[in-house]
C-alpha cells in the first residue's frame, strides 16, 4: 500500500472508531422489540430484554434487590 492510502485508511478507522465511541455516550435506552418485550441498552454488551409483567415482578423487588446488594457488597464487583 501506498503512504497515502495507508494515511486514508488510518483516518477512516480514526473517524469509525470515534463514531463508536459515540454511541456508548449516549446512555441508557429502550426500545419495543419485534416479540412485544421491553429492552434495556447501554448496561452492558447486550440488551435486558423482558416482558412487562417481568419487569414489573423485577421494579416490585427493587428494596429487596437493594437490601442483598447492601448485605453482599463486599462480595459484589461495580463494573463503571
Amino acid at each position: 500500500m501506498a503512504e497515502s492510502d495507508l494515511q486514508a485508511e488510518i483516518a477512516r478507522l480514526r473517524a469509525e472508531n470515534d463514531r463508536l465511541k459515540g454511541r456508548s455516550e449516549r446512555g441508557v435506552t429502550m426500545k419495543v422489540s419485534e416479540k412485544g418485550a421491553l429492552s434495556v441498552y447501554g448496561l452492558g454488551r447486550f440488551p435486558i430484554t423482558l416482558y412487562k409483567e417481568q419487569w414489573r415482578k423485577v421494579l416490585s423487588m427493587a428494596a429487596e434487590i437493594e437490601e442483598y446488594i447492601q448485605e453482599n457488597d463486599s462480595k459484589l464487583k461495580a463494573k463503571e
